[in-house]
């Protein structure tokens, strides 16, 4: 896309660096409930770890950055990331004091809710690595040396404390510095930080930020952007007065170049509309909508979407496809159990390309 100068690929070349906090879930199994499961799933997941193991994935090149304990639980991060081939180079390793006292891995407890009850994910998180790492502790300047196309981050690690919002702020100047493209997913968590805590530190990050991406909650609580006539709920939503509150956004933003968001409609626990939309260029994409849509659990599918948008853009996509890819990817996501993806590419061209659920045999 025009506006969107990405560097190329060669060998050296990372396609893109997530900086964020990686946390342990743990979930009853099925729809159980976290007070009565004797048996908890353990899942890794951060949402914006989740966006460089997808990518990983689907074949591309992709580093994580944050602050980790040197312990067992940390290492399950560590191994989950390897796995994938994403690059922890950027990982800033604290010592385990033995008791978490300084420095512990977040965790959260998240149940899959279904039919009217919905799901809830309750923190454990305090005093975690990632939430006291301060600017200085990651060398960014070193880790955006080797040429990075990408740096994604988010309001979520954003929130955790002062010292994260200065490692963000820390971390977007320097990839703005080395010609790096800089994706911000707004992440709105009422749990972590208020409306005006997070609009009075994130006016400061935006100007830095070339791909902003968030829904329509976010972009209120966030950006102090209003969408009127929607019900308090959000579970129906007027594209038409979205796409006017975008407007609004890029004008008071010039250099923002795209814009994504994901449109859902929550009928139960188990069954929402999905869609996704993205501005670039001064035009909007509107993609396949995904009516009905059968939720296994539906955490991470917002960085299913942007795991989705990246790679059409990293490997050269029309617009109209990023956007098409994005929500194919974020529905593909919420298929399956756990935060990160456990998605193919085929599997993901295959439903990208409008190929049905048939079995494959």
């Amino acid at each position: 896309m025009s506006s969107m100068q990405l560097k190329p690929s060669t060998e050296n070349t990372l396609d893109l660096m997530s900086l964020g906090e990686c946390m342990i879930r743990l979930s009853p199994p099925g729809h159980g409930r976290i007070e009565f499961s004797n048996v908890l799933e353990v899942w890794v997941g951060g949402g914006e770890y989740n966006v460089a193991y997808a990518l990983a994935r689907l074949g591309l090149k992709t580093g994580f950055s944050s602050r980790l304990v040197d312990n067992p639980v940390g290492r399950i991060i560590l191994n989950h990331a390897r796995s994938a081939g994403i690059n922890v180079s950027g990982v800033a390793i604290a010592d385990y004091d033995g008791v978490g006292k300084r420095d512990r891995i977040g965790l959260n407890f998240t149940e899959v809710g279904t039919g009217v009850r919905a799901s809830v994910t309750m923190y454990d998180r305090g005093h975690s690595a990632a939430m006291n790492m301060a600017p200085g502790m990651v060398d960014f300047k070193k880790l955006f040396s080797r040429p990075v196309r990408w740096l994604h981050t988010g309001g979520i690690f954003t929130s955790l404390s002062d010292g994260t919002a200065a490692v963000v702020g820390e971390a977007i100047k320097t990839a703005k510095e080395a010609g790096t493209c800089v994706s911000y997913d707004l992440n709105f968590r009422s749990k972590l930080w208020s409306s005006k805590q997070a609009q009075a530190v994130t006016k400061n990050l935006v100007p830095y930020i070339d791909v902003l991406i968030g829904n329509e909650e976010d972009f209120q609580k966030v950006l102090g952007f209003e969408i009127p006539g929607v019900d308090e709920n959000l579970s129906e939503l007027d594209t038409s007065l979205y796409e006017k509150m975008v407007q609004q956004v890029v004008a008071k933003y010039p250099n923002i170049k795209a814009v994504g968001t994901t449109l859902r409609e929550v009928k139960s626990g188990l069954i929402n509309n999905w869609s996704a939309i993205l501005w670039v260029d001064g035009k909007f994409y509107h993609s396949r909508r995904y009516d009905g849509l059968e939720i296994e659990d539906r955490v991470g599918g917002g960085d299913g979407f942007c795991s989705g948008l990246a790679y059409g853009f990293l490997t050269g996509m029309s617009p109209q496809d990023c956007v098409d890819l994005g929500a194919a990817h974020g529905a593909l996501l919420q298929t399956t159990r756990g935060d990160t993806s456990q998605i193919t590419k085929s599997e993901l061209m295959h439903v990208f390309g409008g190929g049905s659920a048939r079995i494959v045999r």
